[in-house]
């Protein structure tokens, strides 16, 4: 519910006479400022970097300023590439909806003479740990093209201006310099949103952990090309790293997983099948926040249907999960991951308290009643990843998602965050800051939207994923999580609480 604090605060402002208090401005690392936000909401979407959706917003630090040193791609040897190699659609099998032989340099996917628009979707590209180490070569960038297995798809990029979310991103505030927390994929990024930490299992098998090179990138198998120019590179396994983390998708323990339970075991429990990761321990943000008597929820698409469908017989066919058919929802068991956490096991009142559905989401915003904390994961139609899914499907769905709140009495005590868990294998030109072990990774769109949200601005603070564990944190004064990072900002700057 709207608390007494936001309400009194919005008839001071719309008060004929308000006095000074009301009106004069509030430093935003101020806790008075930060006071007034009373809900936050995490909207998170997929597999994009910031160039390849916002390259062309003005204000921004995009395409037009990217040099021929951040964009121009080398091959295997080191040397520039005389052109791009195909856009492949398999191994050795160019897609002929792209041109041979494009320039070396980024290009318009939504422009002539390719015209895929936003509402059509492209293939997958490669986006694991250490071949994104590979791509970002040490800040040069100039690598995208020779790791991914999508060859010159991965310098592609569109006119964003056309997206619902575009229209939000010009009322309040883009971030241009927000980062991925961590190198790698959907599954170990969306562990750094709530815990910024890697999930681990000492004992993985020997056959999941990478094989590096003395550069420290993952080593090719020998069957792998040349050059970039002949197909796509074939890399060794590289899902976990030799000390046991992992690093790239291992399916959670407890349904809604990819494996199925065991014949006439717990439904709820994944079984043998397949190797699934011993469920984990670390701190999250969850943690921190009950610890503080702050309620909060994990909202997912397609969560109810997901767990029925996981619970199944193990033969039974599989038609919420991983179905990505007509119709289906397409849940993906790796982007749930308080479900990969001992506290969150079936059966828990953690479980039941903090585990919810997309129709919940929409049911609170409804009766102006969410938790403090909300975080909001589409299901696979409506995440934006390439591949499973378009664009525009996704970005509308967000963009009335983010309109329903505005209507809502929870609009005027709330910050909405809407990013991007990784850049699903697209270059961007600005290298990312130095970090750790684990990143920060590419950068990222991340929207910020609010009362109290800066109209009209491009913030230029460096931030990463873990930002937002230090925003909450920060708003609510819980105990901080050991993985957010220093030097990583804390969104503030992006919120004007000065602001009727």
């Amino acid at each position: 519910m709207l608390s007494y604090r936001a309400l009194r605060a919005a008839a001071c402002c719309i008060a004929a006479a308000a006095p000074a208090s009301c009106t004069a401005p509030i430093a935003a690392d101020s806790r008075a400022g930060l006071a007034k936000i009373d809900h936050i909401i995490v909207i998170y979407a997929e597999n994009r970097s910031f160039d390849n959706l916002y390259g062309l917003f003005p204000g921004a630090s995009g395409i037009a300023e990217a040099t021929p040193a951040q964009y121009t791609q080398v091959d295997h040897d080191g040397k520039p590439l005389p052109h791009l190699p195909p856009v492949w659609k398999g191994k050795d099998d160019p897609d002929t909806a792209f041109p041979r032989n494009l320039p070396n340099r980024p290009f318009r996917i939504d422009a002539p003479p390719i015209n895929l628009a936003l509402t059509e979707r492209t293939r997958d590209l490669i986006h694991k740990f250490y071949p994104q180490q590979e791509q970002i070569a040490g800040g040069r960038n100039d690598r995208f093209v020779e790791v991914s297995d999508a060859g010159a798809l991965a310098l592609g990029y569109y006119d964003g201006s056309k997206l619902p979310m575009w229209k939000w991103a010009q009322e309040y505030t883009l971030a241009d310099h927000f980062f991925m927390g961590a190198f790698g994929d959907s599954f170990i990024n969306h562990f750094w949103l709530v815990c910024a930490c890697t999930p681990v299992d000492r004992g993985a098998p020997e056959a999941l952990r990478a094989q590096l090179d003395e550069r420290g990138w993952l080593k090719r198998k020998p069957e792998s090309p040349r050059s970039a120019l002949d197909g796509p590179p074939v890399f060794v396994a590289g899902e976990f790293t030799q000390d046991g983390y992992a690093i790239s998708t291992a399916y959670p323990r407890y349904q809604p997983s990819r494996v199925p339970p065991e014949k006439d075991g717990d439904p709820r429990i994944a079984g043998l099948s397949g190797y699934t990761l011993p469920p984990q321990t670390m701190k999250t943000i969850g943690d921190t926040l009950s610890a503080k008597g702050i309620s909060w929820a994990w909202y997912a698409g397609a969560w109810n249907l997901a767990v029925k469908d996981g619970m199944q017989e193990p033969s039974a066919e599989r038609r919420i999960i991983y179905n990505n058919d007509p119709g289906a929802p397409y849940f993906v068991a790796h982007h749930q991951p308080f479900n990969y956490f001992l506290r969150f096991q079936p059966g828990t009142a953690d479980r039941a308290q903090h585990l919810k559905d997309y129709a919940d989401l929409v049911a609170g915003i409804e009766k102006g009643d969410l938790p403090q904390v909300s975080f909001y994961k589409p299901q696979g139609t409506f995440n934006e990843h390439p591949g499973n899914t378009d664009i525009m499907s996704g970005d509308i769905h967000i963009s009335e998602l983010v309109a329903k709140i505005k209507a809502s009495p929870l609009w005027l005590s709330s910050a909405i965050i809407v990013t991007y868990d990784e850049n699903g294998g697209f270059w961007d030109h600005v290298a990312p800051p130095s970090g750790d072990r684990w990143g920060p990774g590419t950068r990222i769109p991340a929207i910020i939207i609010s009362p109290y949200a800066r109209r009209g601005h491009v913030d230029h603070t460096s931030y990463d994923t873990t930002s937002i564990i230090k925003f909450i944190t920060r708003r609510f004064d819980l105990e901080p999580l050991a993985g957010a990072r220093a030097d990583a900002g804390d969104l503030t700057p992006a919120f004007d609480f000065s602001q009727p």
